[in-house]
């Protein structure tokens, strides 16, 4: 379900812009449905008829996502999360009240780092499901800032990450460029983001500077250059007001070298952007190692004494082997185990 189906259906109810407004920027909090204002009670506010129709909205609401298994680590914990039709996607509570959700079930990039992009594309998650997201975390504490860097490629459910975002920066409560967008690159996300009424902060996946060793660690993402993407996202930056993110997952001997750092410095240097180091989650798989900390360290302190802003960034939920991919890919393999250990009625051939 899109939320424009659902506030077609509130309209439908009786509801003005008004009603349909409180209803969404309560059920965003994580409050009830029927909650009042700081002078109004739902009963002396909204129409009888959406009043009556709250419980089966509400169940509707609740069953969109629940939480299926909660994981507490150092950084923050990690919410495998179960849809309506059983599919499962992942989202994680992290530190200073951020949130990262999951815009696809699965992945269609196929990084070749990414537990998530061995599973390929699944099935896109709706804009209501997105917000769900959002809306159970936000019944376990409070969530201020929300990014799309959880299962999936954001560019490819463009209307339905964008509709969530114009609801999260309206009705949700949650500032402008604490939206963080993250693609691996698409020409569609430069057109479409820079008409939105929400215009969010964006991340960008570069992870090397080799235009050859970039397809061949995205395989499926759009073949810009490194330097034609940066150059796309200078432009954004400096129209927004926001810094780009820049994303690096560090592999050893793949892409730490001093020849990378010094191309990065080539090419980000002067521009308006921070550049997110992201230490392999060896967790991921035995095709690509994690630098060791002494060579991490020494790729920080390059980059960031020559001018360059730079993060270090884990995949959160490592300590509890709980990298981004690794609940579901478990709960999946599980549910297979059981399916296979089922007992199989035979019936009789009839005659």
């Amino acid at each position: 379900m899109r939320f424009s189906d659902f506030d077609r259906r509130l309209a439908d109810l009786g509801a003005q812009p008004i009603h349909r407004g409180r209803v969404v920027r309560v059920w965003l909090n994580g409050q009830a449905l029927d909650t009042g204002t700081r002078r109004r009670s739902a009963a002396d506010f909204l129409p009888l008829t959406l009043r009556n129709a709250l419980p089966a909205l509400t169940a509707e609401l609740d069953g969109l996502a629940r939480v299926r298994s909660e994981h507490a680590g150092n950084d923050g914990s990690r919410l495998l999360v179960e849809l309506a039709d059983g599919q499962m996607v992942e989202s994680v509570l992290l530190p200073r009240d951020g949130l990262c959700v999951s815009t696809q079930v699965g992945c269609a990039v196929g990084c070749r780092f990414c537990m998530t992009g061995k599973s390929g594309l699944i099935r896109q998650v709706s804009s209501m499901e997105i917000l769900a997201q959002v809306v159970l975390a936000r019944r376990m504490r409070a969530v201020k800032k929300v990014v799309f860097m959880g299962m999936g490629e954001p560019a490819h459910n463009l209307d339905n990450v964008l509709e969530a975002i114009d609801l999260l920066g309206t009705e949700g409560n949650i500032a402008h460029k604490n939206l963080v967008f993250s693609t691996v690159g698409d020409l569609r996300v430069f057109d479409a983001l820079p008409r939105q009424r929400v215009k969010p902060a964006l991340a960008l996946s570069l992870h090397t500077t080799k235009a050859g060793l970039r397809e061949h660690l995205l395989p499926r993402a759009p073949r810009i250059a490194p330097d034609e993407l940066i150059e796309l996202g200078e432009k954004y930056a400096r129209d927004t007001g926001y810094p780009i993110q820049y994303q690096w997952t560090l592999l050893k001997g793949v892409n730490d070298g001093d020849d990378e750092l010094d191309a990065v410095l080539g090419l980000l240097k002067g521009k308006y952007c921070v550049l997110n180091v992201i230490p392999f989650n060896s967790l991921e798989g035995a095709d690509y190692e994690r630098p060791d900390p002494e060579r991490i360290r020494h790729v920080v302190r390059y980059v960031h004494s020559r001018g360059v802003l730079v993060k270090v960034r884990n995949s959160a939920g490592q300590d509890v082997d709980a990298g981004c991919g690794q609940l579901r890919a478990r709960a999946v393999g599980a549910e297979r185990v059981v399916e296979l250990r089922r007992p199989v009625a035979i019936r009789p051939v009839a005659a």
